[in-house]
């Protein structure tokens, strides 16, 4: 079951939400950068996140699965900490993901109200989703999740140490 639900988060969810939702938005105003229906060249670059998007995503739904206990309790509280994979390198590879994604369309596009829609969520989810799902983490996992959250960036970039 708990595989079943990933996959359809992963397959069905996610890319309609950050794939078909940029897509009618940016249907709605000008493309900057289309040509006669079609991208410019330049838009053809917002491809590259998008991809880097979807590999993150697909990694991390196989990093998941790996993990996934037997019995998986729904709900917010999450069962397990995962700490490999991508979440080596960023403890939000889905977050990282879906943001890659709505910058890339947002370029892809040469939409305005696709680009509002990424600093939109690029709001949400640093002011309001991560400080929240890290408030969670800690209390379930305590001094494990502390000593994870002392390793590895929030987004990316340089790991801390452990001195």
């Amino acid at each position: 079951m708990t595989i079943l639900l990933a996959l359809f988060v992963c397959l069905i969810v996610i890319p309609l939400g950050h794939g078909a939702v940029p897509w009618a938005i940016s249907r709605l105003t000008h493309r900057y950068g289309w040509i006669n229906g079609s991208p410019g060249f330049w838009n053809l670059f917002g491809l590259i996140p998008v991809g880097v998007a979807a590999a993150l995503l697909i990694w991390t739904l196989i990093t998941g699965i790996a993990h996934a206990p037997k019995t998986v309790r729904l709900g917010l509280v999450p069962s397990v900490l995962i700490i490999d994979g991508p979440y080596r390198f960023t403890r939000n590879p889905m977050y990282v993901a879906e943001l890659a994604s709505w910058l890339g369309w947002a370029l892809f596009f040469g939409s305005l109200p696709v680009s509002l829609g990424c600093i939109t969520l690029v709001l949400a989810v640093n002011l309001v989703l991560v400080p929240r799902e890290e408030r969670t983490l800690e209390a379930v996992f305590g001094q494990a999740y502390l000593m994870y959250k002392k390793r590895v960036p929030r987004w990316l970039g340089q790991a801390n140490s452990l001195r």
